[in-house]
């Protein structure tokens, strides 16, 4: 592979990500647009790597649903993930996604990638949590382009180019202007004051659906 060049005075891609739902399940939507020329675009894959905090997740049997209908592509690092996990006992998950054409613009790229909240401890005072997303990194790969390489600095990124090619190839990081340096998903959580009151309610729950289910057990059960 050789990568995208330079093109005028070596102008900064910009990026922007957003949150798109409510809740603990969101939409992560990354944009792209590349400072170089229409002609210099075509043909070139780009991908944003993030690296999401433990606060928040992907869901790995989800993304391969998806990727299975051609509907997003991306790779995480590592591949295994604890879904039910809470966030203090979560780790660092790093994510390459891979953007599409957005054919409205021919130098823009764009993606969603489903990501979800995880459960944080009970608070003393906020009922809200915040988990902070950095701006991701942008990478390029230009397979079939013969351009200069002055603007871009090889990246660290062990991933094919695209789905149709086997191996990893080389990937640039392009310097871009984020829209904002980070992006802030408010997460609900517990207070501390009311644990007595959950434990409280939880345990007349499970006693009073416990009973329900042995007194169906008795009356419809069969006993040889």
């Amino acid at each position: 592979c050789v990568v995208l060049g330079a093109w005028a005075a070596c102008q900064d891609a910009t990026v922007s990500q957003e949150l798109l739902k409510e809740g603990f399940h969101r939409d992560l939507l990354v944009k792209v647009k590349l400072g170089v020329a229409e002609e210099d675009a075509a043909g070139c894959t780009v991908a944003a790597r993030t690296r999401l905090p433990p606060g928040i997740y992907v869901d790995p049997y989800e993304l391969a649903s998806l990727q299975q209908h051609n509907l997003t592509k991306a790779v995480l690092i590592p591949d295994v993930v604890d879904v039910e996990a809470p966030e203090y006992l979560a780790t660092d998950l790093l994510v390459l996604l891979y953007l599409e054409p957005d054919p409205r613009c021919s130098r823009c790229f764009r993606a969603a990638l489903p990501v979800h909240g995880r459960y944080h401890r009970p608070a003393a005072e906020s009922e809200e949590a915040l988990v902070v997303l950095k701006s991701p990194e942008v990478l390029v790969c230009c397979c079939d382009s013969r351009l200069r390489t002055e603007c871009w600095k090889p990246a660290e990124a062990e991933a094919p180019c695209s789905g149709k090619t086997d191996g990893p190839c080389q990937w640039y990081s392009v310097t871009h202007k984020p829209t904002y340096e980070e992006l802030i998903l408010q997460v609900p959580v517990g207070l501390r004051q009311h644990s007595s009151l959950v434990c409280v309610l939880t345990l007349l729950a499970t006693v009073l659906c416990s009973s329900l289910i042995l007194a169906a057990v008795c009356k419809y059960g069969h006993f040889s």
